[in-house]
């Protein structure tokens, strides 16, 4: 009936329509990967300033310890403890809300994805995702504190 008007239509059952949009769902499945990638860089970065500064404010402690003694090895052990610590609280809270946020996903959009759940790998990667965040935060501060003058790291003030 639309078929040599101005306004053609296409028609399709729901069903059609679905599979359709199914098949176009790797392509916002790597878009959403970017993004993840992306945002995971975005916190690696925020966390790597937010060690960096913390070293830099206990320069004249991490001294100290040398000083006293302690190998360096110790206090890359602290800073490593602390990034670690700090990302791995925020994994936890990440990992926790991640079975309500996919389940209030799934009601949202209905049928259109019958199946949808959060498999153990997805946990495993936010894991692992939060251990290479942490240690890569920490890595250039703790190398940097281990390397320190004890003399200098005396005379610094914050």
């Amino acid at each position: 009936m639309f078929r040599n008007s101005l306004a053609e239509t296409y028609t399709e059952t729901e069903k059609a329509f679905q599979l359709g949009f199914v098949s176009m769902s790797e392509a916002i499945l790597v878009a959403v990967q970017a993004v993840s990638f992306i945002i995971i860089l975005i916190i690696m970065a925020v966390m790597a300033n937010t060690m960096t500064m913390t070293a830099r404010e206990r320069l004249a402690e991490y001294a100290t310890l040398k000083a006293l003694g302690f190998p360096p090895s110790f206090v890359v052990q602290l800073l490593l403890g602390e990034s670690l610590l700090i990302a791995g609280m925020g994994g936890a809270l990440g990992v926790a809300i991640t079975f309500p946020l996919a389940q209030m996903f799934k009601q949202a959009v209905g049928t259109l994805f019958p199946i949808f759940y959060v498999s153990p790998t997805t946990v495993l990667m936010q894991v692992a995702a939060c251990g290479v965040v942490g240690l890569v935060a920490a890595a250039w501060p703790a190398w940097k504190m281990s390397r320190i003058d004890i003399v200098q790291g005396l005379r610094h003030v914050a």
